[in-house]
């Protein structure tokens, strides 16, 4: 029987076409900036951003930690969001490595932060505030349902940082997820901001690897950076074979995986003692709240995982289901009977 794996787009497996890519991969040393593959990569991903430049490096979270390691000094501060994924789930690592201040602010629910609350955050320039350099935002957002953030809303907090002498770096994780349900091209949602990172390795469904995007003289720092903490990766151009499959084959269909989490939000919205509102779904991120008494939230997930669906806890009484290839239409139908047999038993 097929594993039913919602837990995260992090476990998707390289398409064929990434694995003959892969094994004919035409490679070099990376840190001499000598291997090809990787080269032709970042031109691609700072194309689709609308970037000068382009850095591969070996996670989101590495990419995020270089970005905020390039803009921000020792003592320096960046403001995100308290739902933010820098924020919760990247070990800190910018304050202990880079000794950067963080700020969190409230997230909306629609992963957006009110303007008027970063800018009344902002230290007043005096000797004894720490000098905020930077801003980060999150799209989609992970927490926040997976919504998507307008180019809108980015341009006018890019127009907030600049006014203050800021810059504004987008972790852009799921970046062409929100472009697909906007309708619009990445590089419009990215045009604002100074800096972007984008992951390869979860709805683009590569094994490793993201990018991140900025000026020329921006990744020129990077590099540096990326080197400090340890993302040299020499010949990588065996896992950047497998972006440029990414970039040319799967972005279009990631519109597949979010009507398969539209379908999977509705019946979930249906089932007794599961709580969700099909409207807060946009795009592959289906969150939802366990309300029945019966069972702990705990035994749910072990019931399900026993009839080979997989989901995440994120809270006492809160779930995650995350669609992606490698999940058809069939498979959904097949977790919301298990679902519903589980909840009536």
């Amino acid at each position: 029987m097929k594993t039913i794996d919602l837990r995260s787009d992090t476990v998707t497996l390289p398409s064929p076409a990434m694995r003959e890519a892969m094994y004919r991969a035409e490679l070099g040393d990376d840190v001499f900036g000598e291997d090809p593959t990787v080269n032709r990569l970042q031109e691609m991903a700072a194309e689709r951003m609308g970037k000068e430049a382009a850095l591969f490096v070996a996670s989101g979270t590495m990419g995020n930690l270089v970005a905020l390691l390039t803009h921000c000094g020792r003592g320096d501060g960046a403001i995100m969001g308290n739902l933010s994924h820098t924020f919760l789930n990247e070990a800190g690592g910018s304050a202990a490595l880079g000794g950067v201040y963080l700020l969190a602010v409230p997230n909306q629910p629609d992963g957006t932060i009110d303007p008027a609350v970063i800018e009344r955050v902002i230290p007043v320039e005096d000797i004894h505030h720490p000098r905020v350099r930077l801003i980060c935002l999150e799209n989609t957002h992970n927490y926040c349902n997976g919504a998507p953030l307008t180019a809108q809303y980015t341009a006018e907090v890019a127009a907030l940082a600049r006014r203050h002498g800021m810059a504004l770096h987008l972790d852009g994780a799921r970046i062409f997820n929100a472009a697909i349900a906007l309708g619009v091209e990445a590089r419009e949602l990215a045009a604002p901001v100074d800096s972007v990172m984008f992951c390869l390795s979860k709805g683009l469904s590569c094994p490793v690897g993201s990018l991140l995007c900025g000026s020329a003289e921006f990744i020129e720092r990077a590099r540096r950076m990326r080197k400090m903490v340890g993302g040299g990766m020499r010949q990588a151009g065996v896992l950047a074979a497998a972006g440029i499959v990414a970039l040319e084959q799967m972005v279009d269909r990631l519109e597949e995986d979010h009507e398969n989490a539209r379908i999977l939000a509705q019946g979930i919205a249906e089932i007794p003692g599961l709580g969700l509102d099909p409207k807060t779904v946009r795009t592959n991120i289906v969150f939802f709240d366990f309300l029945d008494r019966r069972m702990t939230v705990e035994q749910f997930i072990a019931a399900l995982q026993k009839e080979g669906v997989l989901i995440l806890a994120l809270g006492p009484n809160r779930l995650r289901a995350v669609t992606h290839y490698g999940i058809e239409r069939a498979d959904i139908e097949r977790a919301l009977q298990v679902m519903r047999r589980v909840m009536t038993a």
